[in-house]
């Protein structure tokens, strides 16, 4: 069994004492928001840590947290592990918002220009570009569209489909501890590289360090190659993970000054 120690053992239970009672109105409130949003609120940098969407979701975050956070916890005690836990995750946080914001704000300009040059062309172009998983939806209104280009009621549903598509991204909330869970598994992999550990998946060992560059490579490419269906912030992933190997090398540099 896992040897739980006193803060993975704390964040553990907070966690799935809040997931207990999370429901659609806490995740809006205490998600964290993109910067364009007017939900956006800084405190949701911390409280998107403790809230998941789902089952799925908590467990296998909690089951990292449990795996590798002891050992990290006994190397540096309560204090510092939890600096850790908490730089990691907002720092993953701060990662994903800035490229959401550069993401978003590329949505919002293709609306304003859509707004000056409404039209079938135009509207096929953002549709394809920034619907994502509502174009399959917007498909017939697009035919509808297709066959009366001029028709004034078509260009005004038009625009505000393009609001809502933008409203949409803007405001849908990013929670989990995922963050800071990948950096508990960076700093696994910086602290006990060789480490042999078995996954449930993989019948044979693997060294830890080998783990946390499989790991990275996935969430790299992942983040890169996003399919429009991908609502998993890979991103945030990458931020934990680098946020963590920051973190670590620096205190790795702290022990060679003595005073």
């Amino acid at each position: 069994m896992f040897n739980l120690t006193p803060v993975v053992r704390v964040l553990l239970v907070l966690n799935v004492l809040v997931f207990l009672v999370t429901n659609e109105t806490i995740i809006d409130k205490f998600g964290l928001h993109s910067f364009l949003s007017d939900k956006f609120n800084p405190i949701q940098l911390l409280t998107h840590l403790f809230l998941h969407a789902g089952f799925g979701h908590i467990f296998s975050n909690m089951i990292g947290l449990i795996a590798f956070g002891p050992m990290l916890e006994m190397f540096w005690g309560p204090r510092r592990f939890v600096f850790f836990y908490l730089f990691c995750g907002i720092g993953a946080a701060l990662l994903f918002s800035g490229i959401n914001y550069i993401e978003v704000r590329d949505v919002y300009e293709s609306i304003q220009a859509y707004r000056v040059s409404p039209g079938y062309d135009n509207f096929s172009v953002f549709i394809d570009q920034h619907a994502g998983y509502l174009y399959d939806q917007l498909l017939p209104f697009l035919e509808k569209f297709k066959s009366y280009p001029t028709d004034s009621k078509n260009i005004q549903d038009s625009v505000a489909i393009a609001n809502r598509i933008f409203l949409n991204q803007v405001d849908e909330p990013l929670v989990g501890a995922s963050g800071a869970i990948f950096g508990i598994i960076m700093g696994f992999g910086l602290l006990f590289p060789n480490t042999q550990l078995f996954l449930l998946f993989l019948p044979i060992p693997i060294k830890a360090k080998y783990l946390v560059t499989l790991y990275g490579a996935m969430e790299l490419y992942s983040g890169i190659h996003r399919a429009q269906t991908d609502n998993v912030a890979h991103f945030a992933h990458i931020g934990g993970m680098l946020f963590a190997f920051i973190l670590v090398k620096y205190w790795g540099s702290q022990r060679k000054t003595f005073y």
